[in-house]
């Protein structure tokens, strides 16, 4: 049920399927009634890898060896990171919580807020773009404009959120902030930290595998780093978009992803067999890794326990979503913090959390 949840709200709220050249994202997640996890955890991914882990139940943990580096560097700013993650923001979103709770008449059971945010970086054209997004039990709620720095309600119990939130001029100022300079920086300096590691390059293995003879086969391509990469089936050289279906890309546990693309043979001959092929392509590389559809190539009975392997990693970027640091703010936290502290999270203290409370709900 658990891992459900979080799956379903993950997939809501994330953005897959775009290729940026570096990415930063930070979760923040508040739950209600789920047994032994904790009521607030706090993530970050350094493009697709994550990097870390905090709760509030004080629990910290650092990722990666470079973010490591990066958190001796400045062991300040890192205390006081863990003491917003034990205490600040976990009453925030639990304050939020309890109001998107009321505004949807739910008395009590499994419920999950969830913001994710960060920016996204071309290191070639030096373009550098923010988001940030709230779901709710699994739905999008609010997402955040980047060229406004306004909200934009996805639900309409999110209307009178937007309509307070874009009322406060300082908020908006504190975005716009955050995601065209907080962010972009830390990100370069992640990458910086972590070049040898985030700017590296491996390609897969690909390998053609089938459950039964009836079904589609499917092109997987493991251990490639980094996540920027296609994967297509063509016929006659020709990319083909009928009947075909496309996974997402999933981190390994080594720090290096996987992908598949599913063909439907249905409507093919045996003898057409031979027109078609599955071709990989990583960024940076100019080679492509092209294999054939041939029959003697696909695996089948020995194929199958590597077929339910890729599904099980299908959980992969969940559980190790809520068990890893995100060391988020930690060169410029202290400075938002007291500067600009509305604009990295929902209205941040107490008083702020009752205001919202009772103009969402103004009838308690």
């Amino acid at each position: 049920m658990r891992t459900l949840l979080l799956l379903l709200l993950f997939c809501h709220v994330s953005s897959p399927g775009k290729i940026v050249l570096h990415s930063m994202k930070t979760y923040m997640t508040a739950s209600t009634g789920i047994p032994n996890f904790p009521e607030f955890v706090l993530t970050l991914e350094v493009d697709e890898l994550l990097a870390g882990y905090c709760d509030n139940n004080k629990k910290v943990e650092v990722k990666q060896g470079w973010a490591k580096e990066f958190s001796r560097k400045d062991p300040e700013q890192l205390e006081w990171y863990r003491q917003e993650c034990f205490q600040g923001l976990p009453n925030s979103f639990k304050a939020f919580t309890n109001t998107l709770m009321r505004l949807y008449n739910q008395s009590g059971g499994v419920h999950v807020l969830q913001r994710v945010s960060g920016c996204e970086w071309d290191d070639e054209t030096e373009e550098v773009k923010g988001f940030a997004q709230f779901g709710y039990d699994g739905e999008d709620l609010l997402e955040l404009d980047p060229n406004s720095f306004t909200w934009i309600a996805l639900r309409p119990e999110a209307v009178t959120a937007k309509q307070i939130w874009d009322a406060d001029k300082d908020l908006i100022e504190g975005h716009k902030f955050v995601f065209t300079q907080i962010y972009p920086e830390l990100l370069k300096k992640y990458v910086e930290y972590g070049r040898s590691s985030l700017l590296r390059t491996e390609l897969p293995s690909v390998s053609l595998l089938q459950k039964t003879p009836s079904s589609p086969v499917s092109c997987l391509a493991t251990g490639f780093y980094p996540h920027r990469a296609s994967l297509v089936w063509r016929k006659d050289g020709e990319e083909l978009h009928e009947e075909v279906d496309h996974g997402e890309i999933l981190p390994n546990h080594d720090g290096t992803f996987q992908m598949s693309v599913d063909l439907n043979l249905s409507s093919v001959t045996p003898e057409d067999w031979t027109r078609y092929d599955c071709v990989f392509q990583l960024s940076g590389v100019k080679e492509e890794i092209i294999t054939k559809l041939e029959k003697d190539r696909i695996r089948t009975n020995e194929g199958k326990s590597e077929i339910r392997g890729k599904s099980s990693n299908m959980t992969v970027p969940i559980t190790a979503a809520v068990v890893v640091l995100a060391l988020i703010l930690i060169s410029a936290a202290g400075f938002i913090v007291y500067k600009k502290k509305k604009a990295i999270s929902p209205p941040s203290s107490p008083d702020n959390s009752t205001e919202l409370s009772e103009l969402l709900n103004p009838e308690t």
